[in-house]
């Protein structure tokens, strides 16, 4: 079986249309890609900012839906079952995944980075992790569900890891790809949420799908911007310690804001990401008594409950997603590189 998609051999350089082999081991299949989400990730491989780990020419994606078209002996019970293909795929027998860390897993499979990706018509991956669907996607088409491997998991699995609960205060630095659906589970949680953003369109949009307050940060200085959360939330009785504080902005401006709002107890969660150095004073974190935590991708067994929260309508992707063709992944990857699309662009084949 034949893979056709678009691949890029050094960074910048055009993207290409490419054909390529896809046979499946035992313990893989082939997916037909219905949609696949076109991350900041991806964006950053494109452009040279961070390099892949697979060889170039790479076909880039990792945000797939999709229809197994092929399966290996291993999974033959998921020929023709409808899936979401995890962003992060552990091999599940190494010292790290066996230990439990298994988003550190030395033998990882991420789509795009390590292999051929989504930006194709078809991708061949391990059956071992697939999150299968339900026959009821809730009102969804598949190809919207794309975005789950990724924009939604992944924020998922930062609350989780945050220990948020019932009451408490979310602080969700960024209202865009990730941010967007962040505030959303926070929300969904039982969190009282506070969106930051330096667009206003991003946070009146954010305001009606889960944000209980919102501030506009563009040109006001961290100590200031403290000063109004802090009025906000205690204005309606939540605490001024402990808050959950989420920097999916993927910038250094936002990562040092993110840090300067930690409160005594309080917990960071990086995950958005930018190559770009920071100068912090780590003895914060020994003053407040502060947690502040890295998260990379989500684990595959956190997929189903994230997929539950989508297709209950706890989260709504509809507002913060838009299809195109694949055919037109030259200017959507210009697009985003400079901050012009509204949406998260799903490329359809």
């Amino acid at each position: 079986m034949f893979a056709r998609g678009f691949a890029y051999s050094e960074p910048k350089a055009p993207f290409a249309p490419i054909e390529y082999r896809l046979e499946p081991g035992p313990a893989e299949v082939i997916v037909k890609v219905a949609g696949c989400g076109l991350c900041h990730t991806d964006v950053g491989f494109y452009f040279g900012d961070v390099a892949p780990r697979a060889r170039l020419p790479l076909v880039l994606g990792h945000e797939i839906s999709g229809v197994v078209e092929q399966a290996g002996a291993d999974f033959a019970h998921l020929q023709g079952a409808q899936v979401i293909v995890p962003s992060v795929m552990p091999c599940g027998e190494c010292p790290n995944c066996k230990a439990g860390c298994s988003n550190t897993c030395v033998r990882q499979f991420m789509p795009g980075n390590d292999g051929h990706g989504g930006f194709a018509d078809r991708i061949k991956v391990p059956g071992r992790y697939l999150a299968k669907l339900p026959a009821n996607l809730g009102g969804y088409q598949l190809a919207e569900l794309s975005v789950i491997a990724d924009a939604v998991t992944t924020p998922y699995q930062s609350v989780q890891r945050s220990g948020l609960k019932q009451g408490d205060v979310a602080i969700v630095v960024g209202s865009g790809g990730i941010g967007t659906y962040g505030v959303q589970i926070a929300k969904a949680m039982g969190a009282y949420v506070v969106a930051l953003d330096i667009d206003d369109a991003k946070l009146e949009r954010i305001a009606a799908h889960g944000a209980d307050a919102v501030f506009n940060v563009r040109g006001v200085s961290s100590k200031d911007v403290r000063k109004q959360v802090r009025k906000q939330v205690t204005g309606v009785g939540k605490p001024d310690f402990a808050w959950k504080i989420f920097e999916m902005s993927g910038s250094a401006a936002g990562q040092e804001l993110a840090y300067s709002l930690l409160p005594p107890s309080g917990t960071l969660a990086v995950v958005g990401f930018t190559m770009d150095k920071l100068e912090l004073r780590l003895s914060n974190l020994m003053a407040f008594d502060a947690v502040c935590f890295g998260n990379w991708g989500c684990t595959p067994d956190l997929y189903l409950a994230a997929i539950e929260l989508v297709l209950s309508g706890k989260v709504n992707l509809k507002p913060f997603i838009k299809q195109h063709s694949l055919n037109d992944i030259q200017p959507l990857f210009e697009a985003a590189h400079h901050g012009k699309l509204s949406e998260r662009a799903i490329l359809v084949p």
